[in-house]
């Protein structure tokens, strides 16, 4: 057996323990929010989401309020928000007027781990690569690829890779019959459906598993093990070996932990990122009503007339808004 191939086992093992038995868990997350990106122009990324992808504004408002209350933000902080949906999903774009963060590092790859993307389901991916490529986006995938049969639990799903204006990874995916959730497969005559998972670069997969499932309570609802020329075209990444694992809660998009055992040459989040850093993401959490020592005094909550918030990096650095009633 290789060494990939004993990584593998491991890997599977770890998932089967880690979905049967949890350790104690600091705070019960009900709900996978949406995820929130920094963007250099908030007119021309609504543009885009809502003329490209089929978004739909739900709301632009002025949070510099909340913006300044943010790790490493200052108490000058302005910053305006545009609310998008799509489907039964959302995302949200901040533009920070001042300080303005830095720009997407031209350099990225699919393996950094500050990679985060949202994956947008797709009723027909043949139609959606047209109206992406058509628009002139910057292509990561060469083309879609359908992830072979022998890979169990991806096998016949197609994808796309590609980025917004700013850089931000996006990814098109179409489920075959019987992968993925339940929705994607009814019929609704939209192009766009909704946004089944945000995936994440980690460094290691068994210690996210234990701080997601462990510390936050989601639980492993699939994994997979990526690599070949499939792998390699979909994520621009040469020679590509990715161990996966989905991960949910009782509601709200999936969170995807993406490891790649090679190239194993990511780079780290740097640490002196800030919210308002092009590449910077933030994924919400809301908690369930149950209290824990978390929620008594390991973070620090800041009170908002609809509740509180909290944020949190996990073990890659990737951030986490915990909300509570």
């Amino acid at each position: 057996m290789t060494a990939l191939r004993r990584l593998e086992y491991v890997f599977l093992a770890g998932l089967l323990t880690f979905s049967l038995v949890r350790s104690e868990a600091s705070v019960y997350v009900s709900h996978v929010g949406c995820p929130g990106i920094s963007v250099a122009s908030l007119q021309r990324s609504i543009a885009f989401y809502t003329g490209v992808l089929d978004f739909k504004v739900d709301g632009i408002e002025n949070s510099s309020t909340i913006a300044r209350l943010e790790a490493g933000m200052p108490a000058t902080t302005r910053a305006n928000t545009a609310h998008l949906v799509l489907g039964d999903e959302c995302l949200d774009l901040s533009e920070y007027t001042s300080p303005r963060g830095r720009a997407y590092p031209r350099d990225s790859r699919g393996n950094d781990r500050w990679f985060q993307h949202i994956a947008i389901v797709v009723s027909n991916m043949d139609q959606a690569f047209s109206r992406v490529r058509n628009a002139g986006v910057r292509s990561v995938s060469n083309e879609p690829q359908t992830l072979p049969a022998w890979n169990k639990d991806a096998g016949g799903i197609q994808a796309f890779y590609f980025r917004d204006p700013d850089g931000h990874y996006l990814e098109l995916i179409h489920f075959p019959p019987g992968k993925g959730q339940a929705k994607w497969q009814r019929r609704s005559g939209k192009l766009f459906l909704g946004i089944d998972h945000t995936a994440i670069v980690v460094s290691h997969i068994r210690r996210s598993i234990a701080f997601y499932c462990g510390q936050l309570h989601f639980n492993v609802t699939g994994r997979s093990d990526n690599y070949g020329p499939e792998q390699e075209h979909l994520s621009g990444v040469p020679h590509a070996h990715v161990l996966i694992a989905s991960l949910r809660v009782d509601s709200g998009m999936g969170i995807e932990l993406l490891d790649y055992l090679t190239p194993a040459s990511g780079r780290s989040i740097p640490a002196d990122s800030r919210p308002d850093d092009i590449a910077s993401w933030q994924t919400p959490l809301e908690l369930a009503s149950a209290s824990s020592s978390l929620e008594e005094g390991d973070v620090h909550w800041v009170k908002f007339p609809a509740g509180h918030a909290a944020w949190i990096k996990d073990p890659d650095g990737h951030v986490l808004e915990l909300v509570k009633q």
